[in-house]
């Protein structure tokens, strides 16, 4: 009795395990946008209907924007955005072949732009059993398939959370950075300001002294 259910578990365990995506690509990269650039990048889908995943937030640089677009293997544009500074979209591949993710940094010309991003291509195939032995073990492996989704979910949020303080944690800090350089220049101009200032105040005295002391009055 204990080895038929020990049996029965480990079948279910098998067919939750089958119908996860077991087939992830994945690229977590990081790039620098030089102004007036256009970067592009590109994903190889095998089969028609993969997710395809596509996350980008830019982490410093300017005003965090930038231009994006995804084309598929024919070159056809699937969606595109401007002035954009975080996206994270998933859309299913109808073609098979590559994939092209292009950056533009035509917002500024003077500030390079640092930006996350990430292109996952992952495919769903199911595990294909006789129709008995499917209804026979759908009672074991239903609870099991429901408490894998449930944490792949989890781990889902956790890893979006992560990614938002992330750039969070980024763009602050570039704030800071940025507000204490003008600080400095500011804090430069405002002395030589005051030394101009004091300068001219002197020779100003001076002349007047000098200028009055030079007249004669006859009496």
């Amino acid at each position: 009795m204990f080895f038929r259910s020990f049996t029965c578990l480990l079948a279910a365990l098998l067919i939750a395990l089958c119908a996860l995506p077991p087939s992830v690509s994945a690229a977590a990269l990081t790039a620098i946008l030089e102004p007036h650039e256009k970067s592009c990048y590109y994903a190889w889908v095998d089969q028609v209907g993969e997710k395809v995943g596509f996350y980008f937030a830019v982490q410093s640089g300017g005003n965090f924007e930038v231009a994006y677009s995804v084309h598929d293997p024919n070159d056809k544009l699937i969606i595109d955005g401007h002035k954009e500074r975080q996206v994270d979209i998933i859309f299913t591949g109808n073609t098979v072949g590559e994939y092209v993710f292009c950056f533009h940094n035509d917002y500024t010309s003077y500030a390079e732009k640092l930006i996350d991003f990430d292109i996952t291509v992952e495919s769903e195939p199911r595990l294909e059993m006789p129709l008995s032995q499917t209804q026979l073990l759908s009672d074991h492996s239903a609870p099991l398939e429901e408490s894998i989704t449930k944490i792949g979910s989890e781990l889902t949020s956790i890893a979006r959370t992560q990614r938002f303080f992330r750039t969070r944690e980024n763009r602050n800090y570039d704030t800071v950075v940025s507000t204490q350089s003008r600080i400095f220049w500011y804090s430069i101009v405002e002395s030589l300001v005051i030394i101009s200032m004091s300068v001219a105040q002197v020779l100003v005295v001076r002349f007047l002294f000098n200028t009055s002391s030079t007249k004669r009055y006859r009496v």
